[in-house]
């Protein structure tokens, strides 16, 4: 897949983002890299202070979606990549938003 292609995915899945997710993404940027550099499984990382804990505004959040793992476990069905791009993005809002691992899971999008 060529990388304008999955970042039209990753573009797709921010705009259909539910409304309560949306005022997250006023202080977060969302990057599209290759792989993590300490986890070549990893599909998106958040890093950053979650949303409203940080009273100045100062620090930024990033959030990366990987592309290669995401492409190498579901590239073979587009629904199917489609989708987990958008549950990645939505796990790693999670965070931003202060939700832990097991909160993500029981909303499904772990």
């Amino acid at each position: 897949m060529r990388r304008d292609a999955f970042e039209g995915l990753v573009r797709d899945a921010l705009d259909r983002l539910p409304a309560w997710l949306q005022p997250a993404l006023d202080d977060v940027a969302v990057v599209v890299e290759d792989v993590a550099s300490d986890d070549p499984d990893l599909y998106g990382e958040y890093l950053g202070v979650p949303y409203g804990l940080d009273s100045t505004g100062a620090l930024p959040a990033l959030i990366h979606i990987y592309e290669r793992p995401l492409v190498r476990d579901f590239g073979g069905d587009a629904e199917a990549l489609r989708r987990q791009v958008e549950i990645t993005l939505v796990h790693e809002l999670g965070h931003h938003l202060g939700m832990e691992e097991e909160r993500l899971d029981e909303l499904g999008y772990g």
